[in-house]
């Protein structure tokens, strides 16, 4: 049956997702289990949200809105875009998807840093486009290299900022230099799912930059700060004519009607997002000490809600530390193999973290 399916897949390795607390807590007899693997916040949804979920519950009978026009108008307003601007999907993730749909054909080129998040390469490999793979400078992008890896057939470079998984990102006068540079034939897509949980006065606002004009598409998400991860639901502003060519290859249904009326509902909470801003930051800088307290430096400055680290060996650190209860991100997939992320929990979850590494690298159990 070899021949049933597409080459461009034949090297692909599946994403590996976060494995499930109660998978683990089954399969090691845990009684409890911390989960720091998935980028996800560890707050539940807003009570609005789930307020709105439970009116659109009544109505799951019906297909959900196709073309997201309350959530779209509501964004675009806010923000200053116009509507036909405007891209919403399932996740920061499915916007990538529709954005290498709409653009990439078999030859074709993208170009991302690497270690950073496999969508941008497997997105790619998927449709028979190529990946050109930058190696970070110091944990950060090299935008030179960036720019240098550009061919005629390169359609999309992506910027993750910050980066996943190293956390860090480029500062404001080193990406304007960047933009500045980018061949007019390639589309920049500036990743910014982690924007909410930022606060660092050299950091740009994608949006800023697409409302003074610039050519390029910015990603955000409802996943991580606002509590909505397993709803699946982002969005994206691009150029009208890019926004409407992922129109045509997005499913006629791609967000859920209970995924819209949440993220509509979330809007109108700044408070809550700053408490959930400031108790990330504290609890970052907590998973700092833990790391160096054990011999570990995490990349940084890191300004999502996660850290990477160098630890030797990634896949057997993970699995040393799952036995002890908690769950980290093993990076293979992202082209880290020697390193581990760990994501920002409660300050409870933080401390179970510490306690789990200690034993891990102490011999301890």
């Amino acid at each position: 049956m070899t021949d049933l399916f597409r080459a461009s897949i034949d090297g692909l390795v599946p994403y590996e997702p976060g494995k499930p607390v109660e998978a683990v807590q089954r399969e090691l007899g845990l009684d409890h289990v911390v989960k720091l693997a998935s980028n996800e916040g560890p707050f539940p949804p807003f009570p609005a949200a789930l307020e709105a979920m439970q009116r659109a519950v009544l109505e799951l009978n019906r297909y959900p809105d196709g073309g997201a026009w309350a959530l779209r108008t509501e964004l675009a307003e806010r923000h200053g875009i116009a509507f036909e601007e405007l891209i919403v999907g399932a996740g920061a993730d499915g916007i990538i998807d529709l954005l290498a749909q709409a653009t990439l054909d078999p030859g074709d080129e993208v170009v991302c840093g690497w270690p950073s998040f496999p969508s941008y390469v497997l997105t790619a490999a998927k449709l028979g486009a190529e990946a050109r793979r930058v190696p970070l400078r110091e944990h950060t992008h090299d935008l030179d290299g960036l720019l240098a890896a550009i061919g005629p057939r390169t359609k999309l470079v992506y910027v993750c900022h910050p980066n996943n998984p190293t956390g860090t990102a480029n500062g404001r006068a080193e990406l304007l230099a960047f933009l500045d540079r980018l061949p007019e034939h390639v589309l920049c897509v500036l990743d910014q799912a982690y924007f909410e949980y930022i606060d660092d006065p050299d950091y740009v606002d994608g949006l800023d930059l697409f409302r003074e004009g610039r050519r390029i598409a910015v990603l955000r998400t409802f996943s991580k700060i606002y509590g909505l991860a397993g709803l699946r639901v982002g969005w994206g502003v691009a150029p009208a004519d890019v926004a409407t060519a992922t129109s045509k290859v997005r499913r006629a249904f791609d967000v859920a009607a209970t995924a819209q009326a949440a993220a509509l509902a979330s809007l109108d909470d700044p408070q809550e997002i700053a408490r959930r801003r400031e108790l990330n930051a504290t609890g970052r800088g907590r998973l700092a000490e833990i790391l160096r307290g054990h011999g570990l430096e995490p990349a940084g400055p890191s300004l999502g809600n996660f850290l990477f680290a160098d630890v030797g060996g990634g896949r057997e650190l993970f699995e040393r530390l799952q036995r002890e209860g908690v769950i980290v991100r093993p990076l293979d997939g992202f082209g880290a193999p020697e390193a581990i992320r760990v994501t920002v929990g409660t300050p409870e979850e933080n401390e179970a973290f510490g306690v789990a590494l200690g034993h891990v690298l102490s011999g301890v159990s």
